[in-house]
């Protein structure tokens, strides 16, 4: 399909920021939108809450929401053909909507991803433990993540082409041992080995056995193992085929994750009975894989979710840079956070300040009173809340710029209109649904963060009297199209 003349344009200037053009390809940028979503560490955090939400009925859960996931990464991929910025979905939704709502947007991207990235970092010394040994206590836990921290800041400064290398050195070895053991787990279960829950129909139904599952506390669940994936856009300025490779990978890296995420959840869940697999759901991985080979291969377990916590970091200190530097190169944030250096074109700055954040707050929850903890797991707990609210906003933003564009034959009408709309009101419906059922505290942290966002984008109006805020809305001219 033609482009805009403003996405031509936008094309034909190149990258007019100091990052590196052309640094990573598809492969590397894909890897990097799943590293993103932390596969290990997320499967071990919901294996058990997931076959006891949906009696055992969750790898359809997991299909069906991958559904509205690849139609969003879609909507990614169209707005990126139109504008290859950092900020991605700040930038669309404030051009195509409003700046102001851009700017919130922003604001909840920055946010998720740090907090995201945070509540990841908290497991890795556990993890590491399991791996070498030794005792664990708060401070040996903050040490660890403090020093992986510091070490993947290193190399978010160093270059995204060194992030990249080690992205896939680490993804790699995670998503073997991951999808070994998933393979393992299915012969087990598949064989009627003695103590394994044996599959039956209500396997792949989405009621799950019986019908008792709750599809709807599913679709939860899923959604929030799969945020994440849309990490592949922030570094789309240092992509090759900029306009095009960042959506091509975030649609690869949701056909990438469905693939892991429904193998290892079908593949594991029936090892253990389900008694024994909510008795361990703490560790539900590390515990599964030492029923499946013993002590030796439980410890390669730890060392994959180890791995993802790793991979995680550094893809939270890159990514959330990366939208720090969009944002700021709109003067929306301070314009210094938007300063490339020279010998590593990374924006140094808004690395070391989303790195410090992380081992920072890492800190002050690892080594804090059980009353903070509390506070801190609230906010943690609508992480995916605020990914659901922006993935929303940016396939309402699709509809909206390519609005004259829909009403030209069928096959616009469902693809740019249809499906992101369907998809929107899919993740709305689950978002409200959360809401709901979440505690007062849970809400008035979603509240919070929003207010704090309001704040933020008043000082940016009227102290750093961002140009933003007056920049023309723009859609696709199909009369104007090249």
């Amino acid at each position: 399909m033609a482009e805009t003349s403003a996405g031509v344009a936008d094309r034909a200037r190149g990258p007019v920021t100091g990052l590196e053009p052309n640094a990573i390809g598809v492969v590397q940028d894909t890897v990097i939108g799943m590293a993103s979503s932390a596969p290990a560490a997320t499967v071990g955090l919901t294996l058990a809450s997931l076959a006891a939400t949906t009696a055992y009925g969750s790898g359809p859960i997991l299909l069906l929401t991958a559904i509205p996931m690849l139609i969003i990464a879609n909507a990614y991929r169209r707005l990126n053909m139109w504008n290859a910025h950092a900020g991605a979905s700040f930038e669309w939704v404030g051009r195509a909507i409003s700046p102001y709502l851009g700017f919130l947007t922003g604001w909840l991207m920055v946010v998720a991803y740090i907090i995201g990235t945070v509540s990841a970092v908290e497991v890795i010394g556990p993890s590491l433990i399991t791996v070498f040994g030794g005792t664990d206590t708060p401070g040996k836990d903050f040490a660890i993540a403090a020093a992986v921290g510091l070490v993947m800041l290193v190399i978010a400064i160093v270059g995204i082409k060194i992030t990249a290398r080690a992205q896939i050195a680490m993804g790699v070895t995670e998503w073997a041992i991951l999808l070994g053991f998933a393979v393992a787990g299915l012969v087990v279960v598949l064989g009627h080995h003695p103590g394994t829950f044996p599959v039956t129909s209500g396997w792949f139904s989405p009621t799950g056995i019986g019908g008792h599952g709750d599809a709807v506390g599913g679709f939860l669940a899923a959604v929030f193992v799969y945020g994440g994936w849309d990490g592949t856009l922030y570094v789309n300025e240092e992509t090759t085929r900029r306009h095009i490779n960042p959506g091509r990978a975030a649609l690869l890296a949701v056909g990438l994750l469905t693939v892991l995420y429904v193998g290892c959840q079908v593949g594991l869940q029936g090892v253990v009975s389900p008694a024994k697999l909510q008795a361990n759901s703490d560790s539900a991985l590390v515990y599964v894989a030492h029923v499946l080979g013993g002590s030796g291969w439980a410890k390669v377990m730890a060392l994959a979710i180890a791995l993802s916590v790793v991979a995680t970091t550094g893809t939270g200190i890159v990514l959330s840079a990366r939208i720090v530097y969009g944002m700021a190169s709109r003067r929306v944030l301070p314009p210094v956070l938007a300063r490339v250096n020279r010998r590593f074109a990374t924006p140094v700055l808004a690395s070391v300040i989303c790195g410090l954040l992380i081992v920072g707050i890492s800190g002050v929850y690892l080594l804090a009173s059980s009353s903070v903890q509390n506070a801190f797991d609230n906010v943690v707990a609508v992480t995916g809340l605020l990914f659901s609210i922006f993935y929303i906003l940016t396939a309402l933003t699709l509809v909206v710029y390519y609005r004259r564009l829909i009403t030209r034959g069928v096959r616009n009408a469902v693809v740019l209109g249809v499906l992101p709309l369907a998809a929107a009101g899919f993740l709305g419906w689950v978002l409200v649904l959360s809401l709901m059922d979440a505690p007062a505290s849970q809400v008035e942290s979603v509240i919070g963060i929003v207010l704090l966002g309001v704040v933020l984008m008043l000082v940016a109006r009227f102290g750093f009297r961002s140009d933003f805020f007056s920049v023309r809305r723009e859609s696709y001219q199909p009369d104007a199209a090249q």
